[in-house]
């Protein structure tokens, strides 16, 4: 007589929880156009300094501008308004660029969290408000929903034409929550809800 048996299933220890999903973390901006910008004009200003200290070097003279220049660089003072003016400017320029480089950008754009690590997903904001505004018009009472979508916070405007307030916001807390869960974002937001009568202020 035959018998088969069939090989065990493979069984988790006990105890042994499934790997966390990590978050996607912020999309970086290329930025082109500052990046374009910039270029642009530091290959513009060096090409036309070496173009005129080549002519100096070949007995031509200075352009004027340079000479110019020159001349208002070892006339004015340290203290003077438009030496200050420049510096005050050529150190905003220097921080703007610093912010740039050192800071993700696109910000319109809600990372979500990463079931598998090749996979990075971002939710746009407009999506996310729009998708908490259908869920908050499908609760009883609601006449009108307002949402604002911020990186850390979702602020819901609602308008309610029946009900009890208090039954209104109970209800929405439960379904926005549900609905923020469910957007599958690594840093989920807080909600903050609102419920007022039509023509009044939440």
């Amino acid at each position: 007589m035959n018998e088969t048996r069939s090989a065990p299933a493979a069984t988790e220890p006990p105890g042994t929880a499934p790997p966390a999903e990590r978050g996607s973390g912020r999309f970086w901006s290329p930025r082109r156009i500052p990046a374009a910008l910039v270029a642009v004009l530091l290959a513009a200003g060096a090409g036309l300094l070496l173009y005129d200290i080549a002519a100096v070097r070949a007995q031509h003279p200075a352009m004027s501008w340079r000479r110019a220049l020159a001349r208002q660089l070892a006339e004015r003072p340290l203290d003077d308004t438009w030496v200050l003016a420049g510096a005050a400017l050529a150190a905003a320029l220097g921080l703007w660029l610093i912010v740039l480089a050192v800071t993700p950008g696109l910000r319109g754009l809600l990372p979500m969290r990463r079931p598998h690590p090749d996979v990075r997903a971002a939710l746009r904001r407009d999506a996310a408000a729009l998708l908490l505004r259908d869920r908050a018009m499908d609760v009883s009472g609601v006449r009108a929903a307002r949402v604002r979508m911020r990186r850390r916070k979702a602020d819901v405007r609602v308008v309610s034409h029946f009900r009890e307030l208090d039954e209104v916001r109970a209800d929405l807390d439960t379904v926005l929550t549900e609905a923020v869960r469910d957007l599958g974002l690594s840093h989920p937001p807080a909600l903050s809800v609102r419920v007022a009568r039509p023509g009044r202020k939440g």
